[in-house]
């Protein structure tokens, strides 16, 4: 069983940095509870607010397969769905 690495950056517009903001932390939240989740981060950039970046790893791809999958049915998702990832998914 390998652990999933994923690291990156989400873009938005800065008319949407606010509805970002808005659910954030509970995105964290419920990521960081999920079964399988070791780390969690999620942060926005001080330099470019409109970026935000993202460092995870899970126990293993089934782990990570169900925060997948939990967030799609999630606000965040709604909200961040259309907007530009630039992600690196790593098997560790």
């Amino acid at each position: 069983m390998s652990k999933v690495l994923l690291t990156g950056t989400l873009t938005c517009a800065p008319s949407e940095v606010d509805d970002v903001l808005s659910v954030m932390a509970d995105h964290i939240r419920k990521s960081r509870a999920e079964a399988g989740c070791m780390q969690f981060e999620l942060w926005q950039d001080e330099l470019t607010p409109t970026a935000f970046h993202v460092s995870e790893v899970f126990l293993s791809e089934a782990a990570f397969a169900k925060h997948q999958e939990r967030t799609q049915g999630s606000d965040w998702w709604r909200i961040t769905r259309h907007m530009s990832r630039d992600f690196k998914k790593v098997s560790a």
